[in-house]
């Protein structure tokens, strides 16, 4: 692996800092989140590569793509994703992206889902840990009365992404 391709990508709900392997999209976050630097070791971590500022035809996808997602035109994303992590974080951020646009799960039922009821706070730190917001819709997770909980994005964030895509459904 040469380097990761990094760029800004302006947004309604503020910059997203997004980078690209050859394979495809490995993070999408808001700059602001406290845990991006962690997030940045993460990468590291796992591709042992240089992260530099560029260009490339993956993260023009993807502009395109969330300029869509917030308009409402784009309710799944198309961009390849390339995510390593543990085998419990692989199912985790996988079972995210079969929750329907404009939906919401519980960290209970996602837990059920992954046939490990007992495994919702896991659920909840596998969650935390996605390092591709928006894309693997990880806002889509709510506590099981249904408010709220974190968002890395922070929690205004997350309630204009569900505000977002529950009126796009309606209209």
């Amino acid at each position: 692996m040469k380097a990761i391709t990094m760029t800004w990508v302006d947004t309604p709900l503020g910059p997203l800092v997004a980078g690209v392997t050859e394979k495809g999209l490995c993070l999408l976050e808001f700059t602001d989140r406290r845990s991006l630097e962690a997030q940045l070791k993460s990468l590291h971590k796992y591709f042992g590569c240089a992260m530099v500022p560029g260009r490339d035809s993956l993260l023009e996808s993807l502009k395109q793509e969330l300029g869509e997602y917030f308009s409402g035109k784009r309710k799944n994303f198309s961009i390849p994703l390339d995510v390593p992590g543990t085998e419990f974080q692989q199912k985790v951020w996988k079972e995210l992206c079969s929750i329907p646009y404009g939906k919401t799960r519980s960290y209970e039922e996602m837990a059920i889902r992954l046939k490990n009821p007992k495994a919702k706070r896991a659920v909840g730190r596998a969650n935390g840990t996605n390092r591709i917001g928006i894309v693997i819709p990880c806002h889509r997770v709510v506590n099981k009365d249904g408010k709220l909980g974190g968002y890395g994005g922070g929690l205004w964030r997350k309630q204009m992404l569900l505000d977002l895509e529950r009126n796009h459904l309606r209209g």
